[in-house]
């Protein structure tokens, strides 16, 4: 999972699997997808599929809840590592509960690490299983406004609906054409959006998050491909963020959510107080 600094107010973000030891540093230097589209649209046709990309979140509100898979990964020293999560999220109350599988020191998922169980909330993230010192019966809970980046990446998984309203701010989109995903005829959508006009835009559950976030990016524009459905809904969004992490080129975390099975009851509790960890949290080195 992806860990912020926030005692020197920096984004110095490395990739922990959390309570083993493991780091792996954000080194890479590029955020974007690879090619890039010929932007050979009329501009009122950009204007269109920008307008259908910004959409995107209010068209998750209506849908109502849905299931979930992500994923977020880091090169470093030519090693590929991918963290991944699957679970649902309740768009009505912006609540989502996430298993989230750790790699192994060699790259490979689930390596005999405990998934950890996150559940997401408007202006919180909890973690159970969290290790580093916490006991294995306590949440952790982290001030998603608090973080240097909001918790579009901190977590491991990004909010999916963060995600989607990242994309109110989308600009210089260009309609790559129809595809079919996961068997659902889907348009795809090319672009960059920006998080500070997606912060202005975006639901006041979502906006101090993003506002944050603002602050922990060496850019505000992130790169984007978006797939819609025919009812307008985010089925999957990849975004590339980029940190300045004291290299000189910066580092990358290539985040991506997937959404399916629209309506689909999602049960999220919040931890009771008592089951809080209140204690000190160990660093990965310790």
């Amino acid at each position: 999972m992806v860990v912020q600094d926030r005692r020197g107010g920096g984004a110095a973000a490395v990739a922990v699997a959390c309570g083993t030891g493991l780091a792996v540093g954000l080194l890479t230097t590029g955020c974007s997808p690879d090619g890039a589209a010929a932007d050979d649209q009329e501009p009122s046709g950009r204007a269109a599929a920008a307008a259908e990309v910004r959409n995107s979140a209010a068209a998750l509100l209506r849908a109502g809840s849905a299931r979930v898979l992500t994923s977020m990964e880091t090169v470093s020293g030519g090693t590929r590592v991918a963290i991944r999560g699957t679970g649902g999220y309740d768009f009505a109350t912006s609540t989502g509960r996430l298993r989230v599988v750790l790699p192994d020191p060699a790259g490979r998922p689930s390596g005999g690490h405990q998934p950890i169980t996150e559940i997401l909330a408007p202006g919180a993230l909890f973690m159970k299983n969290r290790g580093a010192g916490v006991p294995a019966d306590k949440w952790v809970r982290v001030d998603t406004a608090a973080l240097s980046d909001g918790n579009l990446v901190t977590g491991g998984a990004t909010d999916p609906l963060a995600a989607a309203e990242l994309l109110r701010g989308a600009r210089e989109v260009t309609y790559q054409g129809e595809e079919r995903l996961d068997g659902v005829l889907v348009r795809h959508y090319r672009g960059t959006t920006d998080i500070g006009t997606a912060a202005g835009a975006a639901s006041p559950r979502t906006r101090p998050a993003l506002v944050a976030a603002e602050q922990g990016f060496t850019t505000d524009a992130v790169p984007f491909e978006a797939y819609l459905d025919e009812d307008g809904r985010l089925r999957k969004v990849r975004q590339w963020f980029r940190f300045a992490n004291g290299a000189p080129k910066g580092a990358s975390v290539t985040s991506t959510t997937e959404l399916s099975d629209f309506g689909t009851k999602v049960a999220v509790q919040l931890p009771d107080e008592q089951d809080i960890y209140a204690g000190k949290i160990a660093s990965p080195a310790q």
